[in-house]
C-alpha cells in the first residue's frame, strides 16, 4: 500500500540531509538563498524582516540567550511570553514569521512550529484576546464634509484628489500612492477606472480595477492639470511647483487626511474601513463589497463590517418588527 504523503517529515528529512552538507556548500546555499529572497519578498517585506530579527536579537542580549539558529523553542516561548499584553497577537505572529524565516534561510528547522511554541502563543491568545485592532471607519459623508471644507489654492486642490480617490476607490494607501497618471482611464458617464497595477494581495503584476466616481474624475483632472503632470507622473505628488514629482509617502497620506478632516484617530485606511459601513448600511451584499475592495476572501470585509452586520442582523430585525408592530400584531 502507498503511504500517504507526509509535508512535515519531508521537510524535515531535508533539511536534515541539508545540515550535513560540507561546510563550503551550505554557505553557498544560505547565499544564494539571501539572493532570492531580496529578489522575491517585497522591500517592505524585508525592512519588516531585519526589524524582527534586530528586535529580538536585542530581546536575547538583555537576556543572555542566543539569538543564533537554531534557536531553542523554550527560547522563543519566552519571547512570546513577554510579549503578551504589549502586542496585538497578529503582531507576535509576524514576528515569529520573521523567527521562522531567520532558519529557513540557514536550511534549519523552524522552533516557531515546536508545541511548546503553539501553547504559548494559544496561552497569549487566551489571556489578552486575539482580536486585530481596526481602523476607525471614515465614511464618504465625512469625507464630502471635509472636501466641500477645501479652497481653490494649490494644495487644496491636491488634497481634494486624494480624498476623492481614497472615498471612492477604498485603495490602501500603498495603492493610492502608486497610482500614476496613466492609470486613470476615463469612462463614457464622466466616471474613471484606477488601475492598480500592484497591491498587498497582488504581488504578481495580475492588475485589477478600482472606481472613481464623476465629481472624483473632476477632481483627479483638476488636480493634474494644475500640476503639469505628464503620464509617467504619480497623481498623489507633493504640492509645491518646485517639488520633484515623486510619489508621497502613505504616512504622509494618512496625516493629510487626518488634517482635512479635523480628526487624530483616523488613517489612509479609514476610507477603506468606512466604505464597507457604507456599504453594508445601504445594502449592498458581500460579494460586490469583494470586487469592490479587490478581496480574494470574505473573511477581511465581513470584519471590518460586523458593528453594522449586528445592526441588520435577524435579532435586530425582530426587536425593530415588534417595536413598530408590538407583540399582538406579530
Amino acid at each position: 500500500m502507498k503511504e500517504a504523503f507526509d509535508r512535515h517529515s519531508q521537510r524535515t528529512e531535508l533539511l536534515s540531509s541539508l545540515s550535513r552538507l560540507p561546510e563550503a556548500q551550505r554557505d553557498e546555499l544560505i547565499e544564494e538563498y539571501k539572493r532570492r529572497s531580496e529578489a522575491a519578498f517585497a522591500p517592505a517585506t524585508l525592512k519588516n524582516l531585519r526589524m524582527i530579527l534586530r528586535l529580538f536579537d536585542a530581546w536575547c542580549k538583555e537576556r543572555g540567550l542566543s539569538a543564533v539558529p537554531p534557536i531553542a523553542p523554550t527560547t522563543i516561548a519566552a519571547w512570546i511570553d513577554d510579549m503578551g499584553g504589549k502586542l496585538a497577537a497578529n503582531t507576535i505572529e509576524t514576528r515569529l514569521w520573521g523567527i521562522a524565516e531567520l532558519h529557513r534561510s540557514n536550511f534549519l528547522p523552524s522552533p516557531t512550529t515546536h508545541r511548546l511554541v503553539e501553547l504559548a502563543l494559544k496561552s497569549i491568545k487566551r489571556r489578552y484576546g486575539a482580536m486585530t485592532k481596526q481602523a476607525p471607519p471614515l465614511g464618504k459623508k465625512e469625507v464630502l464634509e471635509a472636501i466641500s471644507k477645501l479652497g481653490a489654492s494649490r494644495i487644496e486642490l491636491r488634497d481634494k484628489a486624494l480624498l476623492w480617490i481614497a472615498t471612492d476607490s477604498w485603495m490602501r494607501a500603498s495603492e493610492i500612492v502608486a497610482l500614476r497618471v496613466k492609470d486613470l482611464q476615463r469612462q463614457s458617464d464622466g466616471s474613471s477606472l484606477l488601475f492598480v497595477a500592484r497591491s498587498k494581495t497582488d504581488q504578481y503584476y495580475e492588475g485589477a480595477f478600482a472606481y472613481l466616481s464623476e465629481r472624483g474624475t473632476e477632481a483627479a483632472l483638476t488636480w493634474i492639470k494644475e500640476a503639469d503632470l505628464r503620464d509617467e507622473d504619480p497623481i498623489i505628488t507633493k504640492s509645491q511647483r518646485a517639488a520633484v514629482r515623486t510619489p508621497i509617502d502613505p504616512a504622509t497620506l494618512s496625516r493629510i487626511i487626518r488634517k482635512c478632516t479635523g480628526r487624530s484617530d483616523v488613517s489612509a485606511h479609514s476610507t477603506r474601513v468606512g466604505g464597507v459601513h457604507d456599504a453594508f448600511r445601504i445594502g449592498c451584499d458581500l460579494s460586490s463589497i469583494m470586487v469592490a475592495g479587490r478581496w480574494s476572501s470574505p473573511e477581511m470585509p465581513a470584519r471590518y463590517g460586523r458593528r453594522i452586520l449586528a445592526s441588520q442582523s435577524a435579532a435586530a430585525t425582530v426587536s425593530k418588527a415588534f417595536e413598530v408592530h408590538g407583540a399582538d400584531d406579530l
